[in-house]
Order: structure tokens, then sequence, then C-alpha cells
């Protein structure tokens, strides 16, 4: 393990000292699993962004087409319920 010499505004670092407060945890442990949760975040749209450069709008465009000419109502399993709230989210 590695040892970081990290400067803070003071009001960030109390932000930081009061939230790992409150989730009970050391103010090293928060910032650990911030830097953790951040890290995922970008790779995540990195490989989202490269599996996105595989796509092909020709491929996209045809199975539209084969949707749309099937022209099938959604399996009874598909369907929302009748009073399904969809503003809901």
């Amino acid at each position: 393990m590695s040892a970081l010499n990290l400067r803070l505004p003071e009001s960030l670092h109390a932000q930081v000292r009061e939230l790992a407060e409150r989730d009970k945890v050391s103010i090293n442990q928060f910032i650990t699993l911030a830097v953790a949760e951040k890290v995922a975040a970008l790779r995540t749209l990195a490989y989202i962004e490269q599996r996105g450069q595989q796509g092909s709008r020709a491929k996209f465009d045809r199975v539209l087409r084969k949707i749309a000419e099937a022209d099938q109502e959604p399996y009874e399993v598909d369907r929302l319920p009748d009073d399904a709230d969809l503003a809901a989210g």
C-alpha cells in the first residue's frame, strides 16, 4: 500500500470529516472509497465508449425494421399493468 499526502481546502476537509463520521469510517477509508468509485465510473464510461465504437448503425436499423415488420403485440409478461405509474420511474 502506498501513502499519499493530500491537501484539501478546510471547507472540503470538514465535509469529508462529517460524512466519514456519519458513515462510521475513517477519513482515510472514506477518501479511498470515493477514489475507488470515481475510478470505477471512469473505467465504465471508457468501456461503454469502446463498445459503442463497435456498433453499426446499419445493423441497428436492420433490427428496428424487423421489429416494425413483425407488427406484433408484446408478450403478456412484458406488458405494464394498466395502473402502472410511468412517471414514478
